[in-house]
């Protein structure tokens, strides 16, 4: 698997995912500050003075490192919309993480996610040659777990007492999957979701 990624934009119809830069810390800024967004992912972003610097400096820190490859998500006029991440990265095992995903409300049930996810796993499966894409959520996100399993991707288990979260306690993780093998049905289904959200977007 090719790692790091090209340091280029993902282009789509709704969205564009641009590789984490220092511009866009105050454009995510402005969407990232509705507490509901971070309920399960980092309430310290919106509950610290520092929250957000904080949160957008690891993410920075860790593309400069090799350790992770974050975007932008923004609509395809350039407003900021939230952001996505690859995590974990195994290079060797051909395998990697999409995670650290966010959207501020008002993009929520528009399509953006759908067509992120479309753009992130094809590059992915078809660019950088992963075999296996993971993700993974708070057990107790029944939102999220709900969105993984609609792209499909394979639920393989809890992972108890996976981690701790500031102002969250201990968390038990949601695993999921999906192989290169489902690759092509999983992206026949996200683009048939994908034409439907531009047609109701466009009446």
């Amino acid at each position: 698997m090719i790692w790091p990624p090209p340091d280029r934009a993902l282009e789509g119809s709704l969205v564009r995912l641009e590789p984490f830069v220092e511009a866009h810390r105050e454009p995510l800024r402005s969407v990232a500050m509705e507490p509901e967004i971070w309920t399960w992912i980092d309430r310290l972003v919106t509950e610290e003075p520092d929250g957000f610097d904080n949160w957008f400096d690891a993410h920075l820190a860790g593309r400069d490192a090799g350790l992770a490859h974050s975007f932008a998500t923004l609509s395809v006029d350039g407003a900021p919309l939230g952001s996505s991440s690859y995590l974990a990265p195994r290079p060797s095992d051909d395998g990697v993480e999409i995670g650290s995903t966010w959207l501020n409300p008002s993009a929520w049930r528009t399509g953006a996610n759908v067509e992120a996810k479309l753009l992130m796993l094809g590059f992915a499966f078809e660019e950088l040659g992963a075999m296996r894409v993971e993700l993974k959520t708070d057990a107790r996100n029944e939102r999220s777990r709900a969105a993984m399993e609609a792209l499909p991707a394979r639920f393989e288990g809890i992972f108890r007492k996976h981690m701790r979260r500031p102002l969250i306690g201990v968390r038990d993780s949601a695993y999921f999957s999906i192989v290169d093998d489902e690759w092509p049905d999983v992206r026949e289904n996200l683009e048939a979701r994908l034409a439907a959200a531009r047609e109701v977007g466009s009446a």
